[in-house]
């Protein structure tokens, strides 16, 4: 592995940047996407279970195809409009659209099909060519790749979506020094990274706080407590509300609550790395070769999205999404006679995988809409399962 064309550059950016620092944001967002060297641009990266990471839909095609069943209904409760959008931003390998375009095309309802257009927002070149090597087949279907700045204001009916999208974005580091909100910053001692605090960079990082009702000046909060801001989920958010003219933005990741994400016992925070199969949390290491995550603060996305004119319709855990988009309909039917013991037995494992309450299962699903009527928002993923 060679680490040195990155140290280099964030070496160079350090030594020309103000006050010899950068923060940690502009640290993340370079070793995960720098061109030509970040993680995710990469053409070694690999997702699934022979990479770093693994995703829902890297346990087979259950997970795009409940999730179908949930954008099926979208569909439905805007009136089956033509065209109907949906927009799937960060698509990893490609393998999440392959199983909801699949999912369509085995129900054969051609006038979705002739409604749809399916667009991929993927920043990574590396994975955008995967993408459309996996999903070539897909003729009946119009299928484009663009960025988010190709699409017009106003103009999307129907639903932006994400899997673990928001968790990769760069976060600010912060810390609790002498009962002050600071910042962790990176600067260089005799060429080699290290950390130093000062004031924090932007006054939207306390205004975060204020957004989403947490005070770590509270006595309850101990000194050095560290945490992250993710302005960037923010922003992102503030764009892709303004891209939706009437319909859903619908969010899978891991996270939580701002009651729960800024915990006083959480004096760490959530940022952790993934490195050759293994979970670390030094992200000063394997420089571009590694993943970098942080959970997602919900709470943020459901206010952020109030002041977009978004209506939180629901927030839930994925295993209850999925119970009751009919995943449990699927387990009782292992039990058909169907299927081989080994097919049981590995289908069974994944299905339990993607509702595990201590894993996947608890991962967040945040369903948001613009300019929906009452029946448009009941959604079957929302409603209680049957257990």
């Amino acid at each position: 592995m060679n680490f040195k064309p990155l140290k280099q550059i964030l070496v160079e950016k350090i030594t020309n940047s103000f006050e010899g620092r950068i923060t940690f944001a502009q640290y993340m967002a370079l070793v995960l996407y720098h061109p030509e060297y970040g993680y995710y641009n990469s053409p070694e990266i690999v997702i699934g279970k022979g990479g770093d990471f693994f995703t829902s839909s890297s346990l087979g095609q259950d997970f795009g195809e409940l999730l179908a069943i949930q954008l099926h209904q979208m569909w439905q409760n805007l009136g089956c409009p033509n065209p109907f959008y949906l927009v799937e931003m960060g698509a990893g390998n490609g393998q999440l659209a392959q199983d909801i375009l699949n999912y369509f095309q085995f129900e054969n309802n051609q006038l979705l099909i002739k409604a749809l257009k399916y667009i991929i927002i993927e920043q990574s070149p590396a994975l955008a060519i995967a993408q459309k090597k996996l999903l070539k087949s897909f003729t009946a279907f119009d299928l484009t790749w663009k960025t988010l700045s190709d699409i017009p204001d106003d103009s999307v009916v129907g639903c932006f979506f994400s899997n673990e999208l928001v968790d990769a974005f760069p976060v600010h580091l912060v810390t609790k020094e002498s009962g002050r909100l600071q910042e962790v910053y990176i600067s260089l001692d005799r060429e080699e990274l290290t950390e130093i605090i000062y004031p924090i960079s932007s006054d939207q990082i306390s205004q975060y706080f204020d957004l989403v009702k947490i005070d770590l000046s509270d006595p309850q909060y101990p000194s050095n407590y560290r945490t992250e801001v993710n302005l960037n989920a923010l922003n992102w958010l503030y764009i892709v509300s303004a891209k939706l003219r009437r319909g859903y933005i619908l969010t899978i990741d891991y996270g939580y609550p701002a009651n729960k994400y800024y915990r006083p016992s959480r004096d760490r925070g959530t940022l952790q790395c993934y490195f050759q199969h293994r979970r670390h949390n030094n992200p000063y290491a394997n420089l571009g070769y590694q993943d970098i995550t942080t959970h997602v603060d919900f709470t943020a996305l459901e206010v952020q999205g109030e002041s977009c004119n978004l209506e939180t319709i629901g927030f839930t855990q994925q295993g209850l999404f999925l119970m009751a988009l009919g995943l449990g309909d699927r387990l009782n039917d292992l039990s058909s006679g169907k299927y081989s013991i080994s097919q049981i037995f590995q289908r069974r494992d994944a299905l339990h995988q993607l509702i595990d309450p201590t894993g996947l299962g608890n991962f967040g699903v945040l369903i948001q809409g613009k300019n929906l009527t009452k029946s448009e928002k009941f959604l079957k993923g929302l409603t209680i399962p049957t257990i």
